[in-house]
């Protein structure tokens, strides 16, 4: 039977020994020492959790299968199933002060406990006007009932109070970290654990093994910050509106004000939403905010080669002169060495070259190029290597004018971030071997990539991630054993335009989905029954990769990508022109075949990858 409204004791000191489990061997939980300068007793260490404990204890035990309206009742229920009613203390905290109390009560419906001040009273707070008289009545104001998710309990090492402990920190962690003041609004038909607590769990986990780029975390925390205040915003014009009824003009205003209001929400919901789910937020990836700062060209407008040795020898040097340090015209032309290839980067201006001597080179720092620079490996790439160490969310970032890098192997572990970011500007990679971790190379809006007769694999993600409004040249190369060969991102949206995209000769093998993937929102049915004329065998439902049989001629395999990725441009087109007639403008502008996609697919080998030559991920 469901208990009263909430349990209640005497308070005294017999209370402490009259509750709990009598059968508990003693406690498993470990403890640890209040910070602060008051002398509070210690409390039980809860928050170090691991994510199959949490996971285990929403799914089996607190949420099971609750809709979002259900979640305050069923963890209410948990509550009363595990939480000693009375008889514990705890340390009450808040942003400005914390005190030591006892519980005497526990309000299950409203997720609070009723507490009482201990004696003797120990308060800490960030002035001295919290006196025992100031919460004295502060409690009474309170109806003394405080939020149980600013508790944190009091160690005793009998094992009593440890399901409790636990109790209040899953109480505590979901209310920090996974729900959402929109989530109650949400639609109640799907499985509130499946659809939101699941994918925000693994996400914080994620954060916290840095196996999410930094950036985006900085993205989901700004996101949230902003759907929250803009929430906020948008329940004070709804209940504004509710308020106005004899005001009609008034309430129209209001009426636009918070739809635009809802707008913006349901806008960075969805955002939030793609970062959440484990699969999306690699599809989708995010813009990179702030830029490197160029140095430009050196004060004296002199270059400089910088060289970087392994080792150096008499031989080694006389082969550099003569095949790098000394052109037709080198009077004034200044060599530095570095001891590393990092250093050696750092120390470029404008128009400056590295040439980096054979050796395996270990850096734990990111290039950041933000100059037009050279780095060129002296010998073969698999004789300059330069490997990463270190957990880090990036290796090489480029977002200088022109960047030439080559003849260079480059080795990533543990990272988060893919192997090469190209943000602005053109990169060409030539005659290099890139062993990748999680992406490969991303080339984002605005930028341009050309990479020619070079090796990349071991990509967690796709080996080539092509950002809309970018410029991809992909010449020669092998690009094998990757999740998915090369990734083109939705470019469909109208902020978007088209990439230039040109595939000539390259071997793509051996990836796990595959050779390449068109990343497109889900279409209504005219638009669908259109696409499946030019894409015939197409699967349109949501979220699901439709299979592309692979044909045995790769002349077919490249006509197909090319006409998919036509087909793709065309409506992209047919979008910007509806778009400009709903604006009145009904002729044909001078932009509009900048909207189209420059396609030029020829001679390239697919061969033994898992789920075929092309395919189409649909959102």
């Amino acid at each position: 039977p469901p208990r009263a409204l909430y349990a209640e004791s005497d308070w005294s000191a017999d209370s402490w020994s009259d509750y709990g489990s009598r059968d508990k061997p003693g406690t498993t939980l470990g403890r640890t020492v209040p910070d602060g300068n008051v002398l509070f007793p210690d409390i039980f260490h809860t928050d170090h959790l691991l994510f199959y404990e949490r996971f285990s204890a929403y799914q089996d035990y607190i949420l099971a299968d609750c809709k979002a309206s259900e979640v305050k009742q069923f963890i209410a229920e948990y509550l009363e199933q595990v939480l000693e009613p009375c008889g514990w203390q705890a340390i009450w905290r808040t942003d400005v002060f914390q005190v030591l109390v006892g519980v005497v009560g526990v309000n299950f419906p409203a997720l609070k406990a009723v507490v009482q001040l201990s004696e003797p009273f120990l308060c800490e707070s960030q002035d001295s006007s919290f006196t025992q008289e100031c919460m004295q009545e502060l409690l009474q104001l309170k109806e003394h009932q405080i939020l149980l998710q600013e508790l944190w309990v009091v160690y005793d090492e009998s094992g009593e109070f440890d399901q409790t402990a636990l109790a209040i920190e899953h109480l505590r962690f979901f209310y920090r970290n996974i729900w959402r003041t929109w989530d109650e609004e949400e639609e109640d038909e799907f499985d509130y654990f499946v659809r939101c607590v699941e994918p925000r769990l693994r996400l914080h986990y994620d954060i916290l093994e840095q196996r999410v780029p930094s950036g985006l975390v900085a993205d989901y925390q700004n996101l949230l910050s902003q759907c929250e205040k803009l929430y906020e915003k948008f329940l004070n014009v709804r209940n504004s509106i509710s308020s106005n009824v004899s005001d009609s003009e008034a309430e129209n205003v209001s009426m636009v004000e918070g739809l635009k209001l809802y707008d913006k929400v349901e806008h960075l919901k969805q955002k939030l939403k793609l970062i959440e789910n484990p699969l999306l937020r690699y599809v989708f990836g995010y813009q990179k905010y702030g830029s490197l700062q160029a140095k430009g060209p050196r004060p004296t407008g002199a270059k400089v080669i910088h060289v970087v040795p392994w080792t150096m020898t008499a031989s080694l040097l006389q082969l550099l002169a003569r095949d790098k340090l000394c052109p037709e015209s080198c009077e004034d032309l200044e060599i530095q060495f570095h001891c590393d290839p990092l250093t050696a980067v750092n120390a470029c201006y404008e128009g400056d070259k590295v040439i980096i001597c054979p050796g395996h080179y270990f850096v734990g720092g990111v290039f950041s190029i933000a100059d037009s620079v050279e780095l060129e490996g002296y010998g073969l790439p698999d004789d300059v290597v330069i490997e990463k160490q270190g957990k880090g969310d990036n290796f090489f970032d480029c977002t200088g004018a022109n960047i030439k890098i080559s003849n260079l192997k480059l080795v990533q572990h543990d990272a988060v971030e893919g192997i090469l970011n190209v943000h602005h500007g053109k990169t060409t990679l030539e005659n290099c071997v890139l062993q990748c971790e999680t992406t490969g190379i991303t080339v984002r809006t605005s930028a341009e990539l050309l990479m020619k007769n070079s090796d990349l694999y071991g990509a967690k993600g796709a080996g080539v991630e092509i950002y809309p409004g970018s410029v991809c040249s992909l010449l020669h190369n092998g690009i094998h054993h990757c999740k998915e060969g090369i990734l083109i991102k939705n470019f469909l949206d109208e902020d978007y335009e088209a990439p230039k995209i040109t595939m000539v000769h390259n071997m793509i093998h051996n990836n796990d989905g595959y050779g390449v993937v068109l990343v497109r929102p889900a279409i209504d049915e005219t638009a669908c029954a259109e696409v499946s004329r030019q894409e015939p065998g197409c699967v349109t439902d949501e979220l699901e990769l439709c299979n592309r049989a692979e044909t045995s001629k790769q002349t077919e395999n490249n006509s197909e990508i090319a006409n998919v990725l036509g087909a793709a441009s065309a409506k992209k087109r047919q979008i910007h022109k509806k778009r400009l007639s709903e604006l009145g403008f009904t002729e044909a502008d001078d932009n509009l075949m900048s909207q189209e996609m420059f396609v030029s697919v020829e001679g390239n080998q697919f061969k033994w990858n898992g789920k075929g030559s092309f395919g189409i991920f649909f959102f």
